[in-house]
């Protein structure tokens, strides 16, 4: 797998992404804000980037976030949905995770994951992520879902 900065190409695809059942609410069309910024590259500025496997084809993406403290970023990623529930989540939050570690070089990063979505959590967790917060959002129709706020100490 190799990272390099989100292609527009890429950002097209990843618009179009449809997940099955409970994880369409990871559909980047469900979300007016999260579509509008893949989209732009205004938007996404340089903090967007694309994982691709050996044969370059599109395994995900994520977002590196400064928060309002000194050396701690969230975390946004998505997974390409034919490669979902395969075994691949934790080779490629690992190379996630080495190159933030390497280009940002964070004291903390944080994460915040759908309650529902045990599986993910389970990949979190054994990357080294705990949970420390509980909250809910409220999607662009007014439904609320839990979602778990999960941390990795960088030592």
């Amino acid at each position: 797998m190799h990272i390099s900065k989100l292609s527009q190409i890429n950002a097209v695809k990843i618009s179009n992404w449809h997940y099955p059942d409970d994880y369409s609410f990871y559909n980047t069309d469900a979300d007016l804000e999260d579509y509008n910024e893949i989209l732009s590259v205004d938007l996404r500025a340089d903090k967007f980037f694309q994982v691709l496997t050996t044969n370059n084809e599109l395994l995900g993406y994520f977002v590196v976030e400064p928060t309002d403290v000194r050396n701690v970023y969230e975390v946004g990623l998505g997974m390409a949905p034919e490669f979902t529930g395969l075994g691949k989540g934790s080779s490629f939050m690992h190379v996630i995770i080495e190159f933030i570690l390497r280009v940002y070089k964070p004291s903390k990063l944080l994460l915040n994951v759908a309650e529902f979505n045990v599986r993910a959590q389970k990949v979190y967790q054994r990357m080294g992520f705990t949970v420390f917060k509980k909250d809910t959002q409220i999607d662009d129709h007014g439904v609320s879902y839990p979602f778990l706020w999960m941390e990795r100490v960088i030592k």
